[in-house]
């Protein structure tokens, strides 16, 4: 069993310092590299989003007047289901 000295100590320190710095040295190299990915996936996605919603757009272009006719029903209903008026009730204190 190794007895904790002050050389291993020191040795221990040094390696964490090393290998903080190499770890920043080597993020310094590789953080351009990683958000270029990054921002290049992203970019894709909305891509990829957009062209599904332009696809979907053109295929209901051929019921678009069915949908307006259906928001012209809605407004109509909605306009028909006004009841009664509102009674403002007070509370009488004897």
């Amino acid at each position: 069993m190794d007895q904790a000295s002050f050389v291993n100590f020191l040795k221990t320190i040094l390696f964490i310092v090393l290998i903080y710095y190499f770890i920043k040295f080597a993020f310094r190299f590789l953080a351009p590299y990683l958000m270029k990915k990054a921002i290049n996936k992203v970019n894709e996605n909305f891509q990829k989003q957009q062209e599904a919603f332009y696809k979907q757009a053109q295929q209901q272009d051929t019921g678009s007047q069915d949908f307006n006719k259906d928001i012209k029903k809605d407004k109509v209903l909605k306009e028909r289901k006004k009841v009664g008026e509102y009674i403002d009730f007070e509370e009488i204190n004897d």
